[in-house]
């Protein structure tokens, strides 16, 4: 049952919208302090637009594009899920509402730079907040050497986490990582703004089936196709 309380996934990028707003700020005083500067002004508008834009997103965009995600899957209920990258809980909640017997596991090294309140702790309230406590698991652990055996998981979540490895070859790990524990016939549904080509070519050399990029929708700052692929 659901606790009463508002779930709330956070500010994407938080350090990026701070720095972006400074340079609106920045921006707007030089070209009103300084009339041969007014050029200055164009640029703060570009930047305010921006964090604007991520400022939505993360209030209402994601949750809109979580939906529209999820509902490409044909659930049945009884699903085990892995959220690599978990965060606050936005995908791994929302697996966990369509789920009955099914569990969602999430895993997360918690960075603050990722996203505002990034801790265990805001995940656990959101999945009170939502009413599917029970229905999810939450650990500490790297998405490069996950602690879960072969074959795990019918579906593999992943929402702007694999970017954060920062060297290929250590990218191509967490992917390795997330073939491995998916079942055969299992289905990955990977989001990202960076990188999906790689994600994309690593899969289909894995042998996945099916592999693609979609496009789930605009209201997600910056865009982020999907890397949809199946384990055959």
């Amino acid at each position: 049952m659901a606790s009463g309380t508002k779930a709330s996934y956070g500010l994407d990028a938080p350090v990026v919208v701070r720095n972006m707003l400074l340079a609106a700020a920045g921006c707007f005083a030089i070209g009103l302090l300084f009339p041969r500067l007014r050029w200055f002004i164009s640029p703060g508008i570009g930047f305010a637009v921006g964090s604007g834009l991520m400022i939505w997103a993360s209030l209402f965009g994601k949750i809109r594009v979580r939906d529209r995600i999820l509902r490409w899957h044909p659930w049945k209920g009884d699903e085990q899920v892995l959220d690599v990258g978990c965060s606050r809980g936005l995908y791994l909640v929302g697996a966990a509402r369509r789920l009955t017997t099914g569990k969602a596991v999430g895993i997360d090294l918690w960075q603050a730079y990722d996203l505002s309140g990034n801790n265990a702790e805001g995940t656990w309230a959101n999945a009170r907040a939502e009413g599917v406590e029970d229905r999810i698991e939450i650990m500490t652990g790297d998405m490069r050497k996950m602690p879960f055996p072969d074959a795990s998981f019918d579906v593999i979540l992943s929402s702007q986490a694999v970017h954060n490895v920062y060297q290929r070859a250590e990218r191509d790990r967490a992917l390795g990582e997330i073939v491995r524990v998916l079942k055969p016939g299992g289905s990955l549904y990977i989001i990202d703004h960076r990188n999906t080509g790689q994600y994309a070519d690593y899969f289909r050399r894995a042998g996945l089936k099916n592999v693609r990029r979609r496009i789930p929708g605009i209201e997600v700052f910056p865009p982020s196709p999907v890397v949809v692929a199946t384990k055959s």
